[in-house]
């Protein structure tokens, strides 16, 4: 089997400079307010992943073929016409939260949002909780 090497890994890149890159002056503001809900549920310094995203704490993904994949347990991206949000993974309180967020749409595990006022604040911080707390718990089996 051939080595692979993912495009998206952690890096020393600053997210506070890659934020204020951002020229869409409004999703500056909405994602320097995202980073801030983000650490505050998830206790954890964000760091770069890749070129474009923003991740929280780091867990192995783990696939069915047996490849692993370094990941962050939780995070977020500015994209072209949305903000991606890391964050969906069916955890039990997660359809009823959604259906109280506001105005987002969801695809996977992403979670995406147009502008942060959007959304209900504290929704998105339960929202974001959840879900750590769901791949924290799966991560928890025995260490290597």
């Amino acid at each position: 089997m051939a080595n692979y090497e993912p495009k998206t890994r952690e890096t020393d890149a600053s997210v506070e400079d890659f934020l204020r890159s951002l020229e869409n002056v409004e999703r500056q503001a909405d994602c320097f307010r995202i980073l801030e809900v983000f650490k505050r549920v998830t206790r954890e310094e964000p760091k770069m992943w890749g070129t474009a995203i923003i991740g929280f704490g780091h867990r192995v993904l783990k696939y069915e073929s047996g490849r692993e994949l370094d990941w962050p347990i939780a995070a977020f991206s500015p994209r072209k016409g949305n903000i991606t949000l890391y964050v969906l993974n069916d955890s039990p309180k997660q359809p009823l939260l959604l259906e109280k967020l506001g105005k987002h749409k969801a695809s996977g595990g992403c979670l995406h949002i147009k502008r942060f006022s959007d959304v209900n604040e504290k929704v998105l911080e339960t929202l974001i909780k959840e879900s750590v707390i769901k791949v924290k718990k799966e991560s928890s089996g025995p260490k290597k």
